[in-house]
């Protein structure tokens, strides 16, 4: 049975090893899904919010005076908008954000609205690859993106694979399918696991998938580029990698 918790390696770059997770709680917090992770239901949509934007602070007040029309002047008393009293007072509506780098308790990643949530209790570079999937999910498919340059207006499955790794400080130059098939070490890891052949290339890291391809996502989201997915149980065909010390 796969591990959720894929550990990272690191290719020409020294990585700072985590903590083993064989005795990880993250082996008993993931059940009825990939991304299912222990503690609160869920993750607030900002950092900082209890979940719900706030409307912008200022110093607005009711105009003062007797709330009668002036005379002779047949309009409304200028000043700032009152924070109550009806639709449409208080200033605009705040639209929800998205947050940057954001973070779930425990060991497994989640998955929100399409949105990765890296554990909090996991090692840097692994937050860091994940965040570095959220910066390109809605990214389109590019033959050959992210080949010539980490930084693409698209990418294709290695492509997208190289961007995450990159990030995280375990890959200086992009490859391809065919040479991610000797990065690293042989096997699967506790946080990071690379799965390729010379054909296709994605992804799994701390319990999520980062893939171009939708096969075994029940709900993938839209769009053809690389998007975060449930873990691809038993997949074929692919030899698998992962970086030394994840």
């Amino acid at each position: 049975m796969r591990s959720l918790m894929p550990m990272v390696a690191v290719v020409a770059v020294v990585g700072v090893p985590a903590a083993s997770a064989k005795n990880h709680p993250a082996k008993t917090a993931a059940t009825g899904g990939a991304g299912t992770a222990s503690g609160p239901a869920g993750p607030s949509p900002c950092p900082g919010t209890s979940g719900t934007p706030t409307t912008p602070s200022g110093t607005a007040t009711t105009p003062t005076g007797t709330g009668t029309t002036p005379t002779g002047t047949g309009t409304t008393p200028t000043g700032p908008a009152p924070t109550s009293g009806g639709a449409g007072l208080g200033g605009p509506t705040p639209t929800p954000c998205t947050p940057q780098d954001p973070t779930v308790p425990g060991f497994v990643a989640k998955i929100v609205n399409g949105l990765a949530y890296a554990p909090a209790d996991a090692p840097s570079a692994v937050q860091r690859a994940i965040w570095a999937g959220d910066r390109i999910r809605t990214d389109p498919y590019v033959w050959g993106g992210g080949h010539g340059s980490f930084n693409s207006n698209g990418y294709d499955c290695s492509g997208a694979v190289s961007y995450v790794l990159h990030a995280a400080g375990l890959l200086k130059t992009p490859e391809d399918s065919g040479e991610l098939m000797s990065w690293g070490q042989s096997g699967m890891g506790e946080w990071i696991t690379v799965y390729s052949d010379p054909a296709h290339a994605f992804i799994e890291i701390a319990g999520i998938r980062f893939d171009t391809s939708t096969e075994d996502d029940p709900n993938p989201p839209p769009g053809s580029g690389p998007r975060w997915r449930p873990l691809y149980p038993d997949p074929p065909r692919f030899t698998v990698r992962h970086p030394l010390g994840y």
